[in-house]
């Protein structure tokens, strides 16, 4: 990837974004599940700091997957438009999962360009929207805004997590090595501008982030993702044994976009003394695909 398609956070300016942006709208989603300690404060930023004060973010959305604590109360009381996934697109059925909050965001929103930011960030800070906004406001080519960052866990900080540095990334070299300078192909923080995201299947569970990756890919090109560097992000981290079911679900992803005869999209993970688990990949369709879209106000 060129040097000019990778960028420093700090780069870019909200008051400039904001100046420059013209006509475009801004969108900023979050997906959440059972994120009250920490989804408030990043609403409160974005409130604050892209909306009131510059005007850089013209919507900000928390899409609430199934949470069975507060998450909706303190997001609305931060000030964000709580939309519950089970709302939206009722017709075509209501499964929990981070893709299909993703989907649901994308169809609830107004935004020419869209950004997810996950609501687990305990260090959030403007730079991290402005920074995914920056390459799409200042260049008309990119279409696709990935992040990355330092994660300060355990003796080594540069790399992805677990299951991107022993699952996606090795992935990644093997099926799709055009990919293979993308820091961290399953970071939660990306931008994108509507009329990509809104012509891409969306995996309805943790596989959500690798299926974008290689569609927007497919079907923008290598030179329409930028990368942006947003420093160092501090969020929970998941025991080791969470992560088999997440992993897994990237791997039907992967397999499954490099070739549809090489995975079952639908099989058991065993691990002795945790149960069984069934896993079953399942996508929704483009959103350009779905009848009454392009009804909504845009």
């Amino acid at each position: 990837m060129s040097s000019r398609r990778r960028f420093a956070a700090g780069e870019f300016s909200a008051d400039d974004l904001a100046a420059c942006k013209g006509s475009t709208t801004v969108s900023v989603c979050l997906p959440a599940r059972n994120e009250e300690a920490t989804v408030g404060a990043i609403v409160e930023v974005v409130r604050n700091e892209l909306m009131d004060k510059v005007g850089l973010v013209d919507e900000l959305i928390v899409m609430d997957d199934h949470s069975t604590d507060h998450t909706a109360a303190v997001a609305k009381d931060a000030g964000a438009n709580v939309v519950a996934c089970a709302d939206v697109l009722t017709d075509l059925g209501n499964q929990p999962g981070k893709g299909e909050t993703l989907w649901k965001s994308l169809y609830a929103s107004t935004g020419d360009i869209v950004v997810w930011c996950d609501a687990d960030v305990a260090n959030f800070g403007p730079h991290f929207i402005s920074g995914l906004l920056g390459p799409l406001l200042v260049d008309d080519a990119i279409y696709y805004s990935k992040g990355f960052y330092h994660r300060p866990v355990g003796a080594d900080q540069r790399g992805g997590g677990r299951t991107t540095e022993l699952v996606a990334r090795p992935l990644i070299a093997l099926l799709f090595p055009e990919l293979g300078d993308i820091v961290q192909p399953l970071a939660g923080e990306y931008a994108g501008r509507r009329e990509v995201l809104e012509r891409v299947p969306f995996v309805q569970g943790y596989g959500v982030e690798m299926g974008l990756l290689v569609d927007v890919w497919r079907l923008a090109g290598y030179e329409a993702i930028a990368q942006v560097d947003l420093g160092t992000r501090v969020h929970r981290n998941r025991p080791l044994h969470e992560l088999s079911s997440q992993a897994t679900e990237v791997m039907q992803v992967a397999l499954h976009r490099a070739d549809r005869t090489l995975v079952n999209t639908a099989i058991t993970l065993r691990r002795p003394g945790f149960g069984d688990t069934e896993i079953t990949m399942q996508e929704r369709p483009p959103l350009v695909e779905v009848t009454g879209y392009f009804r909504q106000a845009r």
